[in-house]
């Protein structure tokens, strides 16, 4: 299982919300590219990048920051926020975004997920937030009315690489992540699945081993890591023994 920092820009600083709240947020670097090298420093295999300005405008907004951090770091890098037509796709990755992420698009616009997974294929991932079940879009902002279960069905279709699950009701919570909804939705799919949202403790890590054969691929980790209740080299270490 791969474990993911997470670096959300906003305002072009590295920042946590609580539940996807953007009233609710807390600083915690102002050069996000020096985040990116921390933790690549500390041994990660990937970053997970959102770019919380574009989830909210429908476009990418912190585009200087995104190719300072491509620039200083030699590890994949995941990329969502605002990601809305194949110019943005075609343009992040040939920046160096190694997996692009796409969230709202998965619902209003699923014919650019399967052009865009015919064009790159394996470098195409979508991202489902769901509030109790309910996927929700345009940077958490609305509900759909889509069941995140039958959309990751659909997406599964269209031949995407990984589904990126988040529960908003635990994302910046510290509360634990949703093991069984993240395992039920890979397993209902059969796309390899990366959880995402509340893990608190090793034990987070531990809980998505157990159940790693549904489709588990790795572990998504912000604010745990940003505040000290979870150390990077121990996660990874762990993630590696299972």
């Amino acid at each position: 299982m791969i474990i993911y920092p997470a670096i959300d820009i906003r305002g072009g600083r590295c920042v946590r919300l609580t539940e996807g709240r953007f009233d609710a947020e807390t600083v915690f670097a102002d050069d996000p590219a020096e985040m990116a090298l921390k933790w690549a420093g500390m041994g990660a295999e990937w970053l997970h990048l959102v770019d919380l300005d574009g989830a909210l405008a429908g476009e990418g907004k912190n585009l200087p920051v995104i190719k300072r951090i491509l620039e200083c770091v030699k590890i994949p890098v995941q990329l969502g926020g605002g990601i809305r037509n194949m110019a943005a796709i075609d343009k992040l990755l040939e920046l160096g975004v190694t997996r692009v992420i796409l969230g709202s698009a998965a619902v209003k616009n699923p014919a650019l997920v399967e052009e865009a997974c015919k064009k790159y294929p394996g470098h195409i991932a979508v991202g489902i937030d769901a509030k109790n079940g309910d996927v929700a879009i345009e940077g958490w902002g609305q509900g759909s009315g889509v069941a995140a279960v039958e959309l990751a069905k659909k997406m599964a279709v269209y031949g995407v690489d990984k589904i990126i699950f988040t529960d908003i009701s635990r994302d910046g919570m510290l509360s634990g992540v949703n093991a069984e909804a993240t395992a039920a939705l890979a397993k209902a799919c059969g796309v390899p699945v990366i959880a995402s949202g509340g893990v608190a403790s090793l034990d987070d890590i531990r809980n998505l081993q157990k159940v790693a054969e549904d489709g588990i691929a790795g572990c998504i980790i912000g604010k745990a890591i940003y505040t000290g209740a979870v150390d990077l080299q121990d996660a990874l270490a762990l993630a590696k023994e299972g």
